[in-house]
């Protein structure tokens, strides 16, 4: 599943294609993608013009020149391919935003959705989110305060889009590894330095995923060698097996908090 690294990449190739490029089409394959019956999806967007695309946790805002916006989750299996109906995917699509001759795929959204939204709308779905990691807000003293609340697991806390947005599998495992913390330690048993690591490893993971355009392989359009980057830097999200990166033991897949997760018990406490 997509998650803020993989959405910020997305944010940020969109932006520099899709800004004041007017819509002149959208094509709806699977009416249960959307929020709206498609006659009012299609008379809202088509000519429409798109002013910004903003993030907000793992979600996208496309934000249309009739004030009205079109909220995006992929959730598991949904990606997006921009560009001419000869370079798509040979994929399922379940919506198609049309440019002229170029478009945006919307594709494998069966438990992912492209909703149609007010402003006001918009800022109420979305105020069940936890605060962004990568904020400036975001301090140490406010996510260790945050985590000494928690009695669960890292790998349970950390992908809780109520406590913060946008981590999930990978980025939790990844996050804890580089902290040297076993996902399964307990947040409130955390001491004060085991916090500060955590928080300093998770904006340097956050980071580093982001710029190198996340773990997901799939190219946003035909030419993009940045889309995926990151998959290849992954230190134990679905490593099992190989040799830890830091000590040379095997990474192991250890389920917790009834979730997939991926360590080195050697050198992760």
């Amino acid at each position: 599943m997509p998650e803020l690294p993989e959405m910020e990449n997305y944010k940020l190739l969109l932006n520099q294609r899709l800004v004041g490029h007017l819509i002149t089409d959208v094509q709806v394959e699977r009416e249960k993608s959307i929020n709206v019956p498609v006659s009012q999806f299609r008379n809202e967007v088509i000519g429409t013009s798109i002013q910004r695309v903003e993030r907000r946790a793992k979600h996208l805002l496309f934000h249309l020149s009739n004030a009205r916006i079109l909220l995006l989750h992929l959730m598991l299996g949904g990606i997006m391919f921009y560009g001419s109906k000869e370079d798509k995917p040979d994929r399922t699509v379940q919506v198609t935003m049309s440019f002229h001759d170029m478009n945006l795929f919307f594709i494998g959204l069966r438990l992912g959705y492209l909703h149609l939204y007010s402003p006001d709308e918009a800022d109420r779905f979305l105020q069940k989110l936890g605060p962004e990691p990568t904020d400036r807000s975001f301090t140490a003293e406010r996510f260790a305060s945050l985590l000494h609340k928690q009695s669960r697991t890292l790998k349970a806390t950390l992908p809780d889009q109520a406590v913060m947005a946008g981590i999930g599998n990978c980025y939790s495992d990844e996050i804890c590894f580089e902290a040297g913390l076993l996902p399964s330690r307990k947040c409130d048993r955390l001491s004060v330095e085991e916090s500060a690591r955590l928080y300093d490893s998770m904006q340097h993971v956050l980071s580093e995923a982001t710029r190198y355009g996340g773990y997901m392989d799939m190219p946003l359009y035909a030419g993009d060698e940045l889309t995926g980057g990151y998959d290849s830097r992954c230190k134990v999200y679905d490593r099992e097996g190989e040799p830890c990166v830091r000590c040379g033991h095997p990474i192991e897949r250890r389920d917790v908090s009834s979730k997939k997760s991926f360590c080195c018990t050697h050198c992760q406490h």
